[in-house]
């Protein structure tokens, strides 16, 4: 079990096992009503919908297909709850780990480059040199491209699980110093609640940025 400071991301110290199931909790914390009959919360949750899937489809174009849009909201959603429930106290943040982000985005990834090398060979190729590029400069222009495409499921996954991890360390290191009571211990419990606040905002923030990315990547195979 770990000690330190980053036993918070550790799935064995977590409160009643609550470690990797917690990937799937949002199906035990939201009742079946939810998923089958229309409510408030089931209307908002449908308004952000239409609203990511408008822009989700501009962004992929019509020739897409009518199940992508579906897989990227999907994910979305995923990303967004798990997010949030993992600023809960003892909730494991499973979104916070390398494995699961990596998981997420390297599937999709070797799927889009698998697609685009056997059906657009040609576009694949010409992808890998900008227009203009002059000519002593191509076998570099290639080399940076081609490290900039693989490095794309790299960079996707460490910027969801550093930004989780940052959030989490800032709310670890400031619940430390309140301590003694006092004056002192009050501002840092409101700099924990600001601070909090803040972290909600950057659990959709990521969220939405790892599918928009997501779905440029498809939009470009287009």
């Amino acid at each position: 079990m770990m000690t330190n400071l980053f036993s918070v991301f550790d799935p064995s110290t977590q409160f009643l096992m609550m470690n990797w199931l917690s990937l799937i909790i949002f199906l035990v914390v939201f009742p079946g009503w939810f998923w089958v009959t229309s409510g408030r919360l089931g209307s908002l949750w449908s308004l952000c919908w239409g609203a990511l899937k408008s822009e989700f489809e501009m962004l992929l174009g019509s020739s897409s297909g009518v199940g992508v849009v579906y897989i990227i909201l999907g994910m979305f959603s995923f990303i967004v709850v798990n997010n949030v429930f993992g600023l809960v106290p003892y909730i494991f943040t499973g979104t916070a780990h390398f494995s699961v982000t990596l998981s997420l985005a390297l599937p999709i990834w070797v799927g889009l480059m698998v697609y685009g090398w056997v059906n657009q060979t040609v576009y694949m190729f010409a992808h890998l040199v900008p227009q203009g590029t002059p000519g002593m400069l191509l076998v570099f222009m290639v080399l940076i491209e081609s490290i900039s495409n693989i490095i794309r499921p790299l960079t996707l996954a460490v910027r969801l699980g550093a930004n989780m991890i940052a959030g989490h360390l800032l709310l670890t290191l400031l619940g430390g110093q309140a301590q003694g009571g006092g004056f002192d211990s009050l501002l840092v419990v409101g700099g924990q609640l600001l601070l909090l606040t803040l972290e909600v905002a950057v659990a959709f923030i990521q969220a939405y940025v790892f599918v928009t990315l997501m779905t440029l990547y498809f939009g470009e195979l287009n």
